[in-house]
């Protein structure tokens, strides 16, 4: 007979194993699914806005003098030279740094941190492809 005090034993292993499939087919699935609805983009203009900002280039070499637009200057003098030829400059110029790879960290530094602080922050160092 029936004893009412007896608990059933729940056997839930089948059901995990079916979600664990699915769990699978659908990690495999979903990624390959994309849903596509058809947008109608408006057009652009027909004009073209082309900016043509000039930017500095700074070259450094080998002997450690600095030649900017056909002027050189030397190491020492550098950030004093340098600020006054910001002055007439917009702080929007993107500047370019171009040294010879046997100079020591240093002085590109060097450069570097005269170039930021004369309110410069579109500095970029150049190197050969």
């Amino acid at each position: 007979m029936y004893d009412f005090n007896q608990k059933p034993d729940l056997n839930i292993t089948p059901l995990v194993d079916i979600m664990l499939v699915l769990l699978a087919i659908l990690m495999v699935t979903a990624p390959v699914l994309e849903f596509e609805e058809p947008i109608n983009l408006p057009s652009g203009s027909k004009t073209q806005q082309v900016k043509n900002i000039k930017k500095v280039t700074i070259f450094i070499n080998k002997n450690r003098v600095i030649k900017i637009d056909k002027n050189s200057y030397e190491m020492n003098n550098f950030p004093d030279s340098f600020i006054l030829y910001a002055k007439s400059k917009n702080r929007e110029t993107p500047i370019h740094i171009r040294a010879d790879k046997s100079l020591l960290y240093d002085d590109i530094i060097y450069v570097l941190k005269t170039v930021k602080e004369a309110g410069f922050y579109k500095v970029s160092l150049i190197t050969d492809g």
